[in-house]
């Protein structure tokens, strides 16, 4: 009872002090460049350091205590996001655990937002290169890199073959001889690998996601979609909106 009370109270401070919680969509952005391997993206979201990030909660009284918990969040977080984007468990786990007790022996809130900006391209990078593991020449990995990099753009092969610099029939045999698929196929499983994302994480309306992710019209994207997942958009958020419900979360 007594816990209760201290949690409405701090409830009741939080409105009175007219404090915001850090908003989702940014929360969301973030967690997902990194586990997509987006290193660009990563760089530009960590310009905002993380002592200045909008809603900060308050778990310390001490600035700097207060923000090692919070890196000790973001590294819990980062490690569960990369293993769901296939990083080996021990490998994610052991990785937010040397950063934690790198985080735990700063002496200054600038070394942890430091901390911070390199622990994040860090799992940005391995998810990158986790990705693209089975590729064995560099224009295949150029064009992957360009490909991830660019989900919000209507991608040819036109485009393609002039920034990594082949001839346009050549690429498209390379791509499938290395990756497995056609090049086309590639494109569009990670555009929806994107989509379910935004779809499970995000408030994005599947007309949004259709037309953030470039395709020709909500009705393709919808069509496509459920031939790689079995089932609708809205029929697969409604699915893990029920799913998280049930785990309480």
């Amino acid at each position: 009872m007594k816990l209760e009370k201290e949690q409405i109270y701090h409830e009741y401070l939080r409105r009175e002090k007219g404090f915001i919680r850090a908003p989702y969509q940014p929360e969301y952005d973030f967690y997902s460049a990194v586990r997509n391997g987006h290193v660009e993206k990563v760089e530009a979201l960590c310009k905002d350091a993380l002592s200045s990030k909008q809603g900060l909660g308050i778990l310390s009284k001490d600035p700097l205590q207060n923000l090692k918990y919070h890196f000790v969040i973001t590294a819990a977080m980062l490690a569960r996001q990369c293993i769901e984007g296939g990083m080996d468990l021990s490998d994610s786990y052991g990785l937010s655990d040397f950063y934690i007790q790198k985080a735990d022996a700063a002496k200054s809130e600038s070394e942890v937002v430091d901390l911070h900006r390199t622990m994040s391209l860090d799992y940005a990078k391995r998810m990158r290169a986790l990705q693209k593991k089975s590729i064995t020449s560099m224009p295949i990995a150029k064009a992957v890199d360009y490909i991830y990099d660019h989900l919000h753009k209507r991608i040819t092969l036109t485009d393609l073959a002039d920034y990594v610099k082949l001839n346009p029939s050549y690429l498209s045999r390379l791509f499938k001889q290395e990756m497995g698929v056609t090049l086309n196929s590639y494109i569009r499983a990670k555009k929806i690998e994107a989509a379910e994302n935004m779809l499970r994480y995000s408030e994005f309306t599947p007309s949004d996601i259709s037309s953030i992710l470039a395709f020709p019209s909500q009705s393709y994207f919808s069509e496509i979609f459920k031939q790689e997942t079995g089932v609708s958009p809205k029929e697969y958020r409604r699915i893990h909106l029920f799913d998280r419900g049930e785990n309480g979360k």
